[in-house]
């Protein structure tokens, strides 16, 4: 896999669950949240639509730029976080659902992705 192609796919993944939250942020809201920690209220709907704009943002912007190796490897460190994230609004406080936890697949995928981005960027940028 390309550097290039890993480097969208990363973008998808964005682009699909920031779009989700930005196009029907209360239906972000019901499936992914526990009902003991839903909110309906004018203000947190906003700003799950916020957050998926800004998702979605990067989403574009991961598809305009030319990530180099250094890029693959910083975005992968910094996913790393989002897995306790994850796990601790999971497992601990329990505000994710099981859909919730698309998040974590979203992770997942974005750091495989990451990898395989780094490595291929890694092999390109030695032979120019």
């Amino acid at each position: 896999m390309s550097a290039r192609l890993a480097q969208y796919g990363i973008a998808a993944v964005f682009l699909i669950l920031g779009g989700w939250a930005l196009l029907a942020p209360a239906s972000v809201i019901e499936l992914a949240v526990t009902p003991e920690y839903q909110d309906a209220g004018y203000l947190t709907v906003f700003t799950m639509a916020c957050f998926g704009a800004q998702a979605v943002l990067f989403g574009v912007m991961a598809l305009v730029l030319e990530w180099t190796a250094r890029a693959f490897a910083v975005f992968a460190v910094l996913l790393l976080p989002f897995f306790v994230f994850n796990w601790y609004f999971h497992y601990e406080v329990p505000v994710l659902t099981s859909i919730g936890l698309l998040d974590f697949a979203g992770n997942v995928t974005m750091l495989v992705l990451a990898l395989i981005g780094w490595r291929a960027a890694t092999r390109g940028e030695g032979a120019a």
